[in-house]
């Protein structure tokens, strides 16, 4: 009697003995692979998903602790220039705001600067959801009124035109901050 008669030898090669274990095989190789994709797409997904929140939170970081308006004054103005004007300070009265959730609202103008923004100690206080804390600063430079960005997000408009620097505000001018439109009235 042989031997390798009664007890079968393992297939040393490698190759799959039948067809049955040639699909078992591939199937578990197709089951690996798709694992591999689904955990890749989950990977990438979570990835995706942090680096929004990320820039959600650097966004509302930025807003939150954005210069106060004192120190803007500081770096960007030469606050000796800034003199009440004693002349032409009729023809600019009041601001109002023509459109936006204020809309009606004046505000007599003096000597100080306005302060606009959602922060609670401005001089006109927005509510509007495309505004930043410090947004915009109208400041008199003579008989003038100047409108300057305090680095807002969704930055300030006079006319249609992006402030990037103070700007001298003629009377009756569109500045728009967010949906908030105010204009310079006497």
């Amino acid at each position: 009697m042989n031997l390798t008669s009664i007890v079968a030898l393992p297939n040393m090669s490698g190759q799959p003995d039948t067809l049955a274990e040639a699909r078992w095989t591939s199937e578990r190789n197709d089951n690996r692979m798709q694992g591999l994709v689904l955990q890749l797409t989950r990977g990438g997904f979570l990835l995706l998903l942090w680096v929004f929140i990320w820039s959600v939170l650097r966004i509302l970081r930025t807003d939150i602790y954005a210069p106060t308006g004192q120190l803007m004054a500081n770096r960007g103005l030469n606050l000796r220039s800034i003199r009440p004007a004693k002349t032409n300070r009729r023809q600019m009265q009041y601001l109002l705001v023509t459109e936006g959730a204020l809309a009606g609202t004046r505000i007599t103008l003096g000597t100080q600067p306005i302060l606009i923004g959602r922060a609670d100690d401005s001089t006109l206080v927005l509510t509007d959801d495309y505004s930043s804390t410090r947004h915009a600063r109208l400041s008199p430079r003579g008989s003038d009124w100047y409108v300057e960005d305090l680095g807002s997000t969704n930055g300030t408009y006079l006319d249609r035109e992006k402030v990037t620097t103070a700007l001298r505000v003629p009377q009756g001018t569109p500045v728009r901050i967010g949906k908030t439109v105010i204009e310079l009235r006497s």
